[in-house]
């Protein structure tokens, strides 16, 4: 699928903005003369294979060239965003900012709010998008196409599930770190050299996530069924879980879900 508009990322020289230009490009969603990209210090290294993108100085100069906009800038910078697009749909990648924000700020009603996570460089995101009553069918085509550029890409039906997705898959690989770095440390104490250690524990970990994606079954069922063999897997697994490990995970998750929720 090639889009006929011409995309506006701002932010587009930055991780996630550049993530999803390049993903946009490689997949032939957006041909390069249908791509404006902002950055203060010109067209830089980010598209050089793609002369046709056009890389202009200011916001202002994207909204006058692009048909959608959109916004991939911290959050405390959108109050800084100088501009008034006119009603074109906007495509929010800010979390913590929520539609109304986003809409009394840029000048449109059409605004859709997404949340990537960092497997977007890889084109492994998960990316949950929610619409504001004004955007059209056709503008969620449109926006379908772009976020599924960089992996999954699903429409929700509330804003609600957006904040609370901000907190659970939009953490990307922090969660996963998280526990490679417990293991590495583990094994660092147990003699392991470092590299060793860190093989074994990033093949642990991507072996097991790629297999738990095959079998598309409940974890659950798989941690009760080692559970039941009884073997050294059980014996750390039930430790875990009487240490409170579940508790632990949910508490985290309220945590970021609260913070996630609290510009509403």
């Amino acid at each position: 699928m090639s889009l006929d508009a011409v995309i506006g990322i701002i932010g587009g020289q930055g991780w996630m903005g550049r993530a999803l230009g390049i993903a946009l490009l490689e997949r032939n969603v957006v041909s390069p003369d249908r791509l404006v990209v902002s950055s203060r210090t010109g067209q830089g290294e980010v598209y050089r294979d793609w002369p046709e993108v056009r890389c202009v100085k200011t916001n202002r100069e994207l909204v006058a060239l692009a048909d959608v906009i959109v916004l991939s800038v911290r959050p405390q910078d959108l109050a800084g965003l100088d501009i008034e697009v006119s009603g074109k749909l906007v495509v929010s990648l800010l979390a913590m900012a929520s539609l109304q924000a986003i809409s009394r700020q840029m000048g449109s009603s059409r605004v859709v709010r997404a949340m990537p996570n960092a497997a977007a460089e890889i084109r492994r995101a998960y990316f949950p998008w929610f619409a504001s009553p004004q955007v059209s069918d056709d503008d969620k085509r449109l926006v379908q196409a772009l976020l599924a550029s960089c992996g999954t890409a699903r429409e929700l039906s509330s804003e609600g599930d957006l904040d609370y997705l901000t907190a659970l898959s939009g953490a990307g690989p922090a969660y996963p770190a998280l526990l490679a770095q417990s293991m590495l440390e583990h094994a660092r104490s147990a003699g392991l050299s470092d590299e060793i250690a860190r093989e074994a524990v990033m093949q642990t970990l991507v072996g097991g996530s790629l297999l738990l994606e095959k079998l598309d079954t409940d974890p659950g069922d798989m941690v009760e069924r080692l559970i039941a063999y009884d073997g050294t897997t059980a014996k750390g697994l039930r430790t875990m879980l009487d240490e409170g490990i579940g508790q632990a995970i949910h508490r985290g998750l309220d945590a970021a879900h609260r913070a996630a929720a609290g510009s509403r």
